[in-house]
């Protein structure tokens, strides 16, 4: 029987635990948790590396958001035990915590875990994993994990390439249907969300049509320009890959600001990305090139 591997990624560690414990029940189902995006990316490539891709990702869409409540102050010393546990008390989602932490039956005796977040490493949101899953290992399927409804960033999930998104307090039965959906290149919206969810994606497309008609009015040497700016090159620094002038440089860069409505090279750029326009390859071969 094929195994489906699964990576939980969410820095609400307990959860990540709890709901992998949970899927690992499962005859077909290989699961192992993340506590963090970069930690998520290294179970990636390093089970890419050993030739056992993960076949579905499940990632929290607030992963790298989770704020912590300061602990109340005692009144009066306490022992270090005492405080600890009034502390843990106090924080809200402890309850919520306690909640999905299975009883001590349903926990394998040792869950595999990827290494959590290291000093050294940036922080990386839901979405962001998401968009880098997609470049990076496109064969896995990405599921988002929701703790409410959001068409606004839902859409965005899809169009970073996530092919699902699941409430968190969703069924484990439900939870395992939409893994093996995707699986069967399915992609999966609650219901209740597919109406917003489509009005956000054709208002988004909508934006990038006419930002690409902006761009299409452009020359072919302001797209050179253009794309220069996407890949946050300087005036000076255009001229030197383009073997221009600087005055020169100067005047396709305004002539790019006028033609696509724009004021400010940020602004040309956001809507460069829009249109889909990537950064110009930065790799100039020796010796090539012509004079202004």
């Amino acid at each position: 029987m094929a195994r489906i591997r699964v990576l939980v990624v969410d820095d609400h560690r307990i959860f990540a635990e709890s709901l992998a414990a949970a899927l690992a029940a499962e005859p077909d189902v290989e699961v192992m948790a993340a506590g963090s995006g970069p930690a998520a990316q290294r179970a990636l490539d390093r089970a890419a590396g050993d030739g056992r891709r993960f076949d579905v990702l499940l990632v929290d869409a607030d992963l790298g958001t989770v704020t912590h409540l300061p602990a109340p102050r005692a009144p009066e010393p306490r022992p270090a035990e005492t405080r600890a546990a009034e502390n843990r008390a106090a924080d809200p989602r402890a309850a919520e915590i306690r909640a999905t932490e299975p009883g001590p039956s349903a926990l394998p005796p040792r869950l595999p875990a990827a290494p959590s977040q290291t000093g050294g490493d940036a922080p990386l949101d839901g979405i962001a994993l998401v968009e880098r899953v997609r470049a990076g290992h496109p064969a896995t399927r990405t599921v988002v994990l929701a703790e409410r409804d959001d068409p606004r960033r839902a859409a965005r999930a899809l169009q970073a390439g996530a092919a699902g998104w699941v409430a968190k307090d969703s069924s484990l039965s439900r939870l395992l249907a939409v893994i093996r959906g995707v699986l069967r290149d399915e992609t999966h919206l609650p219901p209740a969300l597919l109406t917003g969810v489509l009005r956000e994606l054709t208002a988004a497309r909508r934006h990038r049509t006419e930002s690409e008609r902006l761009v299409e009015s452009l020359t072919p040497r302001e797209r050179e320009v253009l794309r220069c700016m996407v890949a946050g090159l300087g005036r000076k620094a255009v001229a030197e890959r383009l073997y221009l002038s600087p005055h020169t440089v100067r005047t396709h860069m305004q002539n790019v600001l006028g033609k696509l409505g724009v004021h400010s090279t940020l602004a040309a750029v956001a809507l460069a990305r829009r249109a889909g326009v990537g950064p110009a390859d930065l790799a100039i071969p020796a010796g090539s090139g012509t004079s202004a």
